[in-house]
């Protein structure tokens, strides 16, 4: 593996990676306790992934929350109910292909997301 002198081993990241995926905190955490003076390439990778997975799961999530809402109440229909289930299955699952990627030390994309918060956010 190449490594750039501001990178340690990939091995060393791994830590700040798996942390990364539990909540903003976990973030947080990885990001000033685990990664900002100890940058390794893994982490930089997982940790930009984190972050646009968070920003985008929050955004979809209220997103759909006011727009079911004003559906609900408008048509008095409840059973848009089940798309913010559906949603958050799915960000569920993008969330574990993430995990187990960082898990196994792997700088693997999530699926939709990830190779764009490489792009994204390339100073972590």
């Amino acid at each position: 593996m190449e490594t750039n002198a501001n990178f340690k081993t990939q091995g060393d990241g791994k830590t700040a990676a798996i942390v990364s995926y539990f909540t903003i905190v976990g973030w947080l955490i990885a990001y000033f306790a685990l990664h900002k003076d100890n940058k390794t390439e893994l982490g930089s990778y997982q940790l930009r992934q984190t972050l646009l997975f968070a920003i985008v799961s929050t955004v979809l999530g209220w997103g759909l929350a006011i727009l079911l809402t004003a559906v609900i109440l408008t048509t008095g229909v409840g059973s848009f109910g089940f798309l913010g289930s559906a949603v958050q299955l799915a960000l569920f699952v993008l969330w574990l292909i993430g995990l187990i990627g960082a898990i196994q030390g792997e700088k693997k994309p999530i699926p939709l997301i990830g190779e764009r918060a490489q792009t994204l956010f390339p100073g972590i």
